[in-house]
């Protein structure tokens, strides 16, 4: 459990309060004097800060100034005359002010609440001093299915010639995930390349991946001979197009490539990352993917699960990680999530994964800007729809209908231009027809494409 420092010194108080969080299960250290406070601050760095304003040595606003480059979540105590010098010491940094003689259940409520603050804090603080494996388990979280996932993706980072196929919903991050097995491996130093095998002709994608020996400016190398020694991430493996699917289990067979029009083999040294987010034991069934491709693919599968289905903890890490990221570009942004905006970000069923998360946290931290939080009201209006207010009543959606409604308003904003929805979907024009259909979206001739 966390560590609380509890700052009176009124004796009794001090030695009540102790004995209340230490029966929660906190460790608990005491402090009579603001001296003592700040000097615990410095070496225990405790998560909490109970702190009374008015102290026998310095006051207080003394002890919030001295320990404010830790961050400690501090809450400050006072009299119930003395709440404008609290609310000064809240705009001063401290989270909250509660008035003697405390209320206990308020107390532990607006403790656990300033322990959640402390929790992200900690991994905003974490999240940059990470290297390698950071970039494996920032976006996935610290629950035991997500550490043994993340154990997982490690384990295949250091088998650096074993072909990884990431399977996952559109937006679970497979490219993240793909970047950071090549970040973990011997070939970090190495060129990583990926390429998406949708979207684009057969003789364009066979001229990327393999190259070409005759072209108007000469030979042409593919990604294969650019990511030697490195990685290769192809992702949406299953809409390679059969044709190309025997000449990319030849490459991975023989670790060479031939270029279109060729006539000899290069030797390529590539470590494949292949990602989709369809079953390809039914691309196989239905005889649509190679079945000696799959088998080769499929040495070391791993599935990503939904943010749907991960655990509440791993979704406020996630947040946390990706505010961290994204205030990188908008530094005036808030740091910090309020609880309530939390909750609501918990509760929703994010169709669109990690990807919709990182969009939605954008636009909420733009709107954000110079402000301490972000709060419920910053967050886009089809989020709010859920779990912002416990007075509404719940409204019982299927998965189906969320991402009807969801692929529905991407169309609208892009005129039913399908090509660039899809695209910001995340997924092939192809399977946005077949949603298109499924959902009976649109029936009408598409406009012409971006």
């Amino acid at each position: 459990m966390a560590t609380i420092l509890i700052v009176d010194d009124e004796p009794d108080i001090l030695s009540a309060l102790s004995r209340f969080f230490e029966r929660r299960g906190h460790d608990v250290l005491r402090a009579s004097t603001g001296e003592r406070a700040v000097e615990l601050v410095q070496n225990e760095r405790p998560a909490v800060v109970l702190l009374d304003l008015f102290l026998p040595d310095i006051s207080g606003f003394d002890v919030l100034e001295r320990t404010r480059e830790l961050r400690p979540v501090i809450i400050m105590v006072t009299g119930h005359g003395d709440i404008p010098a609290a609310v000064h010491a809240m705009k001063g940094g401290a989270e909250g002010f509660l008035t003697k003689p405390v209320e206990l259940a308020h107390l532990g409520a607006m403790v656990d609440r300033a322990l959640e603050k402390a929790h992200l804090r900690e991994l905003s603080r974490a999240a940059d001093a990470r290297s390698g494996r950071a970039a494996a388990d920032m976006l996935l979280g610290s629950s035991p299915p997500m550490r043994e996932l993340a154990a997982q993706i490690e384990m295949l980072a250091h088998s650096e010639r074993t072909v990884a196929l990431l399977v996952g919903e559109n937006g679970v991050g497979k490219a993240r995930v793909a970047r950071a097995i090549h970040g973990l491996s011997a070939r970090a130093p190495r060129p990583f390349h990926d390429l998406v095998c949708g979207l684009r002709p057969i003789e364009t994608l066979a001229v990327e991946l393999f190259g070409a020996e005759r072209t108007q400016g000469g030979p042409m190398p593919g990604l294969f001979e650019a990511s030697d020694g490195g990685t290769l991430f192809l992702d949406e493996i299953a809409d390679l197009p059969p044709l190309l699917q025997p000449t990319l289990l030849r490459t991975l067979e023989t670790r060479r490539v031939r270029r279109a029009a060729g006539t000899r083999d290069v030797p390529v040294d590539v470590r494949l990352i292949a990602a989709t987010v369809r079953d390809l034991a039914t691309e196989v069934t239905e005889q649509r993917f190679s079945e000696d491709l799959y088998y080769r693919l499929g040495v070391m599968p791993l599935h990503l699960p939904p943010l749907r289905a991960r655990a509440p903890e791993d979704l406020r890490e996630t947040v946390a990680a990706l505010i961290v990221e994204l205030r990188r570009g908008l530094p005036d942004s808030p740091h910090t999530v309020t609880d309530e905006a939390l909750e609501v970000i918990v509760r929703y069923p994010w169709p669109g994964n990690v990807r919709e998360l990182r969009n939605i946290l954008e636009r909420a931290l733009i709107q954000a800007r110079g402000q301490n939080s972000l709060r419920v009201t910053h967050l886009a209006a089809e989020v709010r729809g859920i779990g912002d207010d416990a007075s509404l009543p719940h409204v019982s959606r299927s998965l189906a209908e969320v991402e009807r409604e969801h692929i529905e308003r991407t169309l609208r904003a892009h005129a039913a231009n399908r090509t660039r929805a899809a695209r910001e979907l995340g997924i092939s024009r192809a399977t946005l027809i077949k949603k298109i259909r499924e959902f009976e979206l649109d029936q009408r001739p598409e406009p012409e494409r971006a």
